[in-house]
């Protein structure tokens, strides 16, 4: 059975509050992380975020749940109903919604689920490559995927924060969920992150912030000093989860091995 060490980060930037939410926990054998951006008037995005980790969390967590792509896909899609659901409060909530990022893991079967929906990310770190395994659900990441702009323009484009898709909103929604468990390894490491934290971030900086940690938690706050001392006047509530599989010194080294 595989080792897993977890850390969390949220915080507020330069908003007037914080709409992010995180939760990483453990039942029995398999960990959940898991991460949501709300957006939306009269605290409506922290409403959503909060609903979409509750449930997401409640789902997964039932002794009855299978760990398989079907049975986290259907954890996503009750998010995103509760979401909806509370449109219908008194306190104008209408327009509220939420990204979430999901990862799953079974230790005893030493394989990983994960799934997302909207613009918060999911990196995989394995023997000094950093691979970003989810696509943003946004206008201007369609738009990279046509050839219509670059990565590079993506990054300062006028609508590069503009959804297409995200829990709570009218229309149904796909989760982007793996096609099969992912066989884990000793050293992984995963980030999950809303875009406040990957906008203030390159993904060289993340890779290295990762070889100069010695645990989770260290990654974190390197990663965090690093956004704290760009000082973005207008930085967005930043939030990040790391779990590392293992040792966490197998974590942090390169090797010639490919995944």
């Amino acid at each position: 059975m595989l080792d897993i060490a977890v850390a969390t980060r949220s915080e507020r930037g330069q908003r007037a509050s914080n709409q992010d939410k995180v939760r990483a926990c453990r039942e029995g054998a398999r960990w959940v992380a898991v991460l949501a951006d709300g957006a939306g008037g009269h605290e409506g995005g922290a409403e959503a975020s909060r609903r979409a980790v509750e449930v997401m969390e409640s789902v997964l967590h039932e002794v009855a749940t299978e760990f398989d792509p079907p049975s986290l896909t259907r954890a996503v899609l009750s998010a995103h109903a509760y979401v909806q659901g509370a449109r219908d409060d008194a306190h104008g909530l209408e327009r509220m919604h939420s990204t979430v990022v999901v990862l799953w893991i079974d230790t005893a079967a030493e394989c990983a689920l994960w799934s997302h929906v909207g613009d918060s990310r999911l990196y995989h770190a394995r023997q000094g490559t950093l691979t970003l395994l989810t696509s943003d659900d946004s206008v201007v990441q369609r738009m990279v995927d046509a050839g219509l702009i670059t990565p590079q323009q993506a990054e300062v484009h006028p609508q590069k924060s503009q959804l297409i898709a995200a829990l709570g909103m009218e229309d149904d929604v796909d989760p982007h969920t793996v096609a099969r468990p992912v066989a884990l390894r000793e050293g992984d490491a995963f980030l999950l992150c809303s875009d406040g934290w990957w906008a203030a971030l390159d993904e060289r900086g993340i890779i290295d912030a990762l070889s100069d940690a010695a645990s989770p938690d260290e990654w974190l706050a390197l990663m965090q000093r690093a956004i704290e001392e760009r000082a973005a006047l207008a930085q967005d509530n930043f939030s990040a989860i790391g779990v590392w599989v293992g040792d966490a010194s197998e974590a942090t080294r390169p090797m010639a091995e490919d995944v």
